[in-house]
């Protein structure tokens, strides 16, 4: 079996590179639309998905599936590398599509995605912007700690690096898709690729705020490596613009420890976050 390299360490350099990249730009950080606790849901989820509930996961994943299958570790190693990719985006890609889609249409577990949109602004810093049973409770995660100890480390350690990139970019304020827009010779590739793979278009559409602007889609895109989940199941909203706001509409604003660590914490404050008069609505229960 191939030794797998290191992937931790090149997907943190990945995404700090964002992060250079939106200072040298500028959008970063927005301190108009920031409300109090946002950069708390970022560093608390941020850290305890790299430090906690991912170590966890990979150590105790391997201890259950040897005591329920005996002898299970690199079981499937000798499967060609085509194969195993076939495999993880199966059991990690689509898997992670549907928890996401299952997440915004149902309203109980919508409470431990809500804080990925709570914000009013775009950035590589909303990727691991969640509620700790969101990262705790996704199939997606201990479906790669599985095929990991299945025996498809090597090829896991490519593909979850190719994964990250994709959705760093898909998240970040660099919105490195757009001057390719405007280059006619590129169309063919373009229309390929938002079909293929998340982008910042379609993916800042799922984060817009108002369903009326023509561009949001809130309840759809919810690829995260391949947008063609979204395209394959009717989920899909296509277009080369930009929402003109971000955020959640109308529905009651939680502090942070809430949007965190819901059900451990409840927050009772039922302040709305936009205004009485707003005329649309988008709940998650819609």
């Amino acid at each position: 079996m191939e030794q797998a390299i290191d992937y931790k360490p090149i997907i943190i350099a990945i995404l700090f590179g964002f992060v250079l990249l939106e200072l040298l730009i500028g959008t970063f950080h927005d301190r108009a639309k920031m409300k109090p606790g946002d950069i708390w849901i970022e560093i608390v989820g941020t850290l305890s998905l790299f430090l906690i509930i991912t170590p966890f996961a990979f150590y105790i994943t391997p201890v259950i599936l040897e005591a329920v299958f005996p002898g299970s570790a690199n079981a499937w190693s000798g499967l060609p590398w085509w194969a195993m990719v076939i495999v993880l985006l199966l059991g990690d890609d689509l898997t992670q599509y549907w928890w996401h889609r299952t997440c915004h249409n149902v309203p109980a577990l919508y409470n431990l995605h809500r804080a990925h949109h709570s914000c009013n602004y775009m950035g590589v810093r909303l990727t691991y912007r969640n509620n700790i049973f969101y990262f705790l409770l996704i199939p997606s995660l201990w479906a790669g700690a599985a095929l990991v100890h299945l025996g498809l480390g090597a090829v896991y350690a490519v593909y979850i690096i190719i994964k990250q990139s994709i959705i760093f970019g898909a998240h970040s304020t660099v919105k490195w898709d757009q001057k390719l827009y405007s280059i006619s010779l590129l169309k063919p590739f373009v229309w390929v690729m938002q079909r293929t793979i998340s982008t910042p278009t379609t993916h800042f559409a799922h984060h817009g705020l108002h369903k009326e602007d023509g561009v949001t889609n809130y309840k759809g895109n919810y690829g995260n490596l391949l947008f063609f989940w979204d395209v394959l199941f009717g989920t899909a909203k296509i277009s080369q613009t930009y929402p003109p706001e971000y955020g959640i509409e109308n529905i009651p604003q939680k502090n942070w420890q809430h949007e965190m660590f819901w059900p451990l914490y409840t927050d009772k404050n039922e302040e709305v976050s936009v205004p009485a008069e707003a005329t649309s609505r988008q709940t998650p229960a819609e």
